[in-house]
């Protein structure tokens, strides 16, 4: 499925827009990015809108308080800037940082089947719904498998995860099926 142009599997979302800051257009950005400034850095950005994503111009953005505001070239009306809110930003994942060996971005995760070789056994716990951020550690949101559960299973490679194999789009997990 392509929207406005670009093919929407190329994207990868790395915020959302918030609300309204002031009233000459600017807008409070809640970034997925690690550290949340990182998403000023890509030059062109996607926002999901009604039909499909489009093309975000941003002329200014920096850190306010403990987040983000931006401005987006040529506006400069906050009910203008009311009609970002509540939508997501994308970029194109060709623009992504390369990754060492053995990491991974959230998005790679989602969607993964999750296998747990717990005891010897093996236990289908479904797809991984999406990542949490939790201080500590990430954790994953896996839901569905045999029993229909929904668990959270520590990002912890080494420990609770045992391997991640992207081509056949599987985490093995050493995890107990009673949690």
């Amino acid at each position: 499925m392509t929207d406005n142009g670009k093919p929407s599997e190329q994207l990868v979302t790395v915020g959302r827009v918030t609300t309204v800051y002031g009233v000459r257009g600017w807008v409070k950005v809640h970034s997925y990015t690690e550290p949340m400034d990182n998403i000023l850095q890509f030059p062109k950005w996607w926002l999901r809108g009604p039909k499909g994503w489009e093309p975000l111009d941003i002329d200014a953005g920096k850190r306010h308080g403990k987040g983000l505001i931006i401005h987006v070239k040529g506006m400069d009306d906050r009910d203008l800037a009311a009609q970002l809110c509540q939508r997501d930003i994308a970029i194109a994942r060709d623009l992504m940082p390369e990754l060492e060996q053995g990491e991974y971005y959230w998005h790679q995760l989602v969607g993964l089947r999750v296998i747990s070789r717990f005891g010897g056994e093996e236990h289908d716990f479904g797809n991984v719904a999406r990542m949490m951020e939790t201080g500590a550690n990430d954790v994953l949101v896996v839901r569905g498998g045999v029993d229909k559960r929904e668990r959270l299973i520590p990002y912890l490679p080494g420990q609770f995860i045992a391997d991640i194999d992207l081509e056949a789009g599987v985490i093995t997990v050493d995890w107990d099926p009673a949690f």
